[in-house]
């Protein structure tokens, strides 16, 4: 993938890693546009990165993401990578009785959103130069925490989809990407610790994107960063086979 003068559109851009990469992909000269929930987030960084573009969206909630699209098309026509990036991750003891609004905002922003917005944006980048679609799993995908039932599941989801749209787009121009990260120090469960300020732990962030943005620029397009390379399971030899008969 060539890693400048992109238009890039990142979910969950406002931290974590979305954030990182979209410091990232700014400071090798792309047009930067990032989305999320927290609008105080998004205007720190429109201040901080001079011509980064903020939107609020709320990747879990349909009419959102149809908007996103529609505007995006509208006002940056030129648009030729998206990172599917937008998670959130809660734990849940299925001896009790589980949270329902929980479950359904961890599978709707982490598996139904980006099955919608690729399928959104694939149409707009089919005749697009450079274009590609990143999707972020997890090595959680290839082996689950037990006490994160739905957000291992939902990553695992997000793993066999990518297969299905690589394989979908294979005769388009458009690339499809798979980073798969592991334990990475950001915040992500945050809302599910005593302590909101404490991090993720893992791997620091700088290494991380360093690695990341590494597989990309080679066209690794199934990218498995670190520890997640020995949680990658060898069961997929098949795939190929069944799919190309």
């Amino acid at each position: 993938m060539i890693l400048k003068d992109n238009t890039i559109l990142i979910t969950g851009g406002t931290s974590g890693i979305g954030l990182a990469f979209a410091e990232e992909f700014y400071r090798l000269g792309n047009k930067v546009i990032i989305c999320g929930r927290r609008e105080e987030r998004l205007k720190k960084l429109s201040d901080k990165y001079p011509g980064m573009v903020t939107k609020i969206c709320d990747v879990s909630k349909e009419k959102d993401r149809i908007e996103l699209a529609d505007w995006t098309e509208k006002n940056y026509p030129d648009l030729n990578i998206f990172m599917n990036n937008a998670g959130v991750q809660y734990d849940f003891n299925l001896k009790e009785k589980i949270n329902l609004d929980k479950l359904y905002d961890e599978i709707n922003t982490n598996l139904v959103a980006p099955i919608h917005l690729a399928n959104l944006f694939a149409a707009q980048f089919i005749n697009r130069h450079n274009s590609a679609i990143i999707n972020i799993s997890s090595g959680l995908a290839f082996v689950p925490l037990a006490f994160m039932p739905v957000y291992c599941a939902t990553k695992a989801a997000i793993h066999s989809f990518t297969l299905s749209l690589r394989q979908q787009l294979g005769s388009t121009p458009v690339k499809v990407f798979e980073i798969a990260p592991p334990s990475v120090d950001t915040e992500l469960g945050h809302d599910r610790r005593a302590d909101k300020t404490q991090t993720h732990g893992g791997m620091p962030v700088d290494e991380f994107i360093k690695e990341a943005m590494d597989a990309l620029h080679k066209n690794v397009l199934e990218a498995p960063i670190a520890h997640a390379k020995t949680l990658r399971e060898k069961n997929e030899q098949l795939f190929s086979q069944m799919n190309n008969r």
